[in-house]
């Protein structure tokens, strides 16, 4: 009998054990802020908050598109807006849900001609997709590879060059991916400004990053929250990074001009202190 409940006593140990080990590893997965955020495309409320963007078709004027080889034996492709002067300066752009199209474009060429030495790099993390309405760019950002992901901006890394001083920035998704990207970049990242995007919570992860962090977020977000936002900089302070917080009164994808809630003074304003912040960053 004492036997038995030895072994009914070990058996309980073993499952105690194994149960920890699933809750770490759920944990682990739960803090996987680019999947975090890829969940959101089946939220209907995510959805409709997002209108389909006005059409629009933009003629570059300075930038073209470019391609790059990728560590995943593939190939990436940004459409890059060069400075008129050889430099080693660049801005690593990440767009938003919708995809690399005709307004993430011209914003990279209105950001090269207000940065002037610095080259402007959009990268295209779909491969080509975009989305022009909700339910598609929804279904696009589900069913992108995170790895993919990983391998393109490690290949717009590689294409700068190991001399080149990166900063990155981006919108929504692209918000978290720049995030993201910063922390790719290692030692070469000297700044990540992320609009209303998904923070990364690992702190062996924002430990890493090199350069100092511009948030800017909408108090009315209902997904990036101002408590989600709260303790992306409790996690920062934590891991001994510099962030600056930018908070406006206003709801997510507030920055983008195709969108209803678009807050034109608001926006307006973050867009001058993102554009001071790269360029202090670069001195």
């Amino acid at each position: 009998m004492k036997k038995l409940n030895l072994f009914t006593l070990l058996l309980i140990m073993v499952l105690i054990g194994i149960n920890r080990a699933q809750s770490q590893t759920m944990s682990c997965c739960s803090s996987n802020t680019s999947q975090q955020f890829a969940m959101l495309g089946n939220d209907p409320s995510f959805l409709s908050a997002h209108l389909a963007p006005l059409s629009f078709h933009y003629v570059p004027v300075n930038g073209k598109m470019v391609t790059f080889k990728t560590d995943d034996g593939k190939t990436g492709s940004a459409y890059e807006v060069k400075a008129s002067n050889p430099t080693n300066k660049y801005v690593i752009m990440v767009h938003e849900w919708w995809g690399l199209n005709d307004y993430i474009k011209q914003e990279a060429e209105k950001l090269q001609g207000e940065l002037g030495d610095v080259n402007v790099l959009a990268i295209d993390l779909y491969d080509g997709k975009v989305g022009d309405t909700p339910e598609k760019a929804g279904e696009i950002m589900k069913a992108m590879n995170e790895d993919r992901a990983h391998a393109i901006i490690r290949g717009a890394i590689s294409y700068a060059g190991p001399k080149a001083k990166i900063q990155t920035i981006g919108w929504c998704f692209g918000g978290g991916w720049s995030l993201q990207a910063a922390l790719e970049a290692g030692r070469q990242s000297v700044g990540c400004v992320m609009y209303y995007g998904m923070p990364e919570t690992l702190q062996s992860k924002l430990r890493l990053l090199s350069g100092p962090v511009l948030g800017i977020f909408a108090n009315k977000d209902k997904w990036i929250t101002p408590a989600v936002v709260e303790q992306f900089k409790k996690d920062m302070k934590t891991a001994n990074k510099e962030l600056i917080l930018k908070q406006y009164d206003a709801d997510h994808a507030f920055a983008n001009p195709s969108n209803p809630k678009y807050e034109k003074e608001m926006a307006e304003k973050a867009h001058t202190i993102a554009v001071m912040f790269i360029k202090s960053n670069f001195l």
